[in-house]
Parts: C-alpha cells; sequence; structure tokens
C-alpha cells in the first residue's frame, strides 16, 4: 500500500452519520419571500442562452467541487480529477432556505477567490448539453441575481487543461459572508438545517466523496471536526 493510501485508511471522519442524524429536522419548503426576486423559466432559458453565446470552442464541461461529485445534476461523458487555480471551497453564503431557515440561517458552500480546488470536471453528452445545463441551472440558481453565478474557470488536467462550467460565490450580495472564522462557520453548521437537509449533512456528503476519490480537503477536514465537536457538546450538555 502507498503511503497516500495509508494515510487515507488512517484517517477516520469525526463527523458521523450519527452526528448528522441529531441535526435533522423534518421541515417544510417555506419558499420564498415574496419581496424576493426569483428565475422565471424565461429568465433560465435566458439566462443560460446569453451564458453560452461565449462559450469556448470544443465539448461542454462542469467542474464538480461539491454535491455536483456525490449527486450528479446529469449523466456525463467523462469525468476526470482536475485542480481548478486561483479558486477555493469556502462556507460563505448565507441561506434562508434548502439547509437553512429564515429562524437559523445556514451556510451554503461556494468557489471563492484565492488558492486551489481539486475537484472533477465532468463532460457533456454532446448534443445534449443545452437540456443537461438546463436542469443545472435550475438546480444551482434560484435568486435574481444568482449568489452562485456560473462562469468559465480553466481547470488543470494531468495532461493539459480545459475550461469548465464552475458556480462561483457572488461577493457583490449582502447573503456574501467571506470573514466568517472557522468557529462561526462550524457553529452554523452544526445546527442549521432546511427542507433540504442540514449543513452538518452538505458537509458530511462532500468530505466522504471527496477522501473516497483520494482528495484530501483541509479546510472541510477541520471544519468536519469542529461542527463534530460541537454536536457532540450540545448532546453532553442536555
Amino acid at each position: 500500500m502507498t503511503d497516500k493510501g495509508i494515510d487515507q485508511q488512517r484517517r477516520q471522519l469525526k463527523l458521523t452519520e450519527e452526528l448528522v442524524r441529531r441535526v435533522h429536522r423534518d421541515l417544510e419548503d417555506p419558499g420564498y419571500d415574496r419581496a424576493t426576486p426569483v428565475f422565471s423559466e424565461k429568465d433560465y432559458d435566458d439566462h443560460l442562452q446569453e451564458f453560452l453565446s461565449e462559450k469556448p470552442a470544443g465539448s461542454v464541461h462542469v467542474f464538480a467541487y461539491g454535491s455536483l461529485i456525490w449527486k450528479p445534476a446529469f449523466d456525463h461523458a467523462s469525468m476526470l480529477r482536475g485542480t481548478a487555480q486561483g479558486w477555493r471551497r469556502s462556507f460563505c453564503l448565507r441561506i434562508t432556505r434548502f439547509r437553512g431557515t429564515a429562524q437559523e440561517p445556514g451556510l451554503m458552500m461556494a468557489l471563492d477567490r484565492g488558492g486551489t480546488c481539486e475537484g472533477f470536471v465532468q463532460q457533456l453528452h454532446k448534443g445534449g448539453e443545452y437540456e443537461e445545463l438546463q436542469k443545472l441551472w435550475r438546480r444551482e440558481m434560484t435568486m435574481k441575481p444568482p449568489a452562485n453565478q456560473p462562469r468559465w474557470v480553466e481547470v488543470k488536467l494531468e495532461n493539459g487543461s480545459v475550461p469548465a462550467i464552475a458556480f462561483t460565490a457572488n461577493p457583490e450580495l449582502p447573503n456574501y459572508a467571506a470573514d466568517l472564522s472557522m468557529e462561526e462557520i462550524s457553529d452554523t453548521l452544526s445546527i442549521a438545517c432546511g427542507h433540504w437537509g442540514s449543513g452538518a449533512d452538505y458537509l458530511h456528503q462532500t468530505v466522504n466523496a471527496l477522501e473516497a476519490a483520494g482528495i484530501h480537503d483541509p479546510y472541510l477536514w477541520h471544519l468536519q471536526e469542529l461542527v463534530a465537536e460541537r454536536i457532540t457538546a450540545r448532546r453532553e450538555t442536555l
């Protein structure tokens, strides 16, 4: 066994499924407040068409760095490991829906500026790109303007590089929270839950999928340790 294989075998997530279950609550979708502008079907189509007007030549690729790894949005033709330079995973978007509520806001992970991010490049099947991206657009964006905005990023592969669609944090919106400490993030993820599940569940699923693929993200690994400690401490004080 290689040193890398030994390290992976030794690493055990502190944020277990049992701890994640303690955070879960069955909640109904409250929807958005009527004052919140959201995408209509026409908005989605217009946005996608405008985005694809700047498509680089060649096949269409999507950079998967979070839930797209463990819950793909489409049947990809291929998936290759790659690194996006100048981008990093960050729980930097406050949310009051999906994995949080207005009473207990959660945090959504996105790509934010700085560092590097190792993930996977998923290639779409030729001929069906538009239909598959329609699904992806509706999954990743709801509010206008989107907090999780798509852009073309260059992803380095083992041999060469490709431009890929990546969903990145929009720093111009009020729910962008880039200055949170690890303690503040873990406090939120250890409590917040919405109709899609908890922030702890999202973190657990993402770290688990990355580790299984041989990708170790120190930022997420430290977060899962902190979140596990907080969930455990709350249980012990009851």
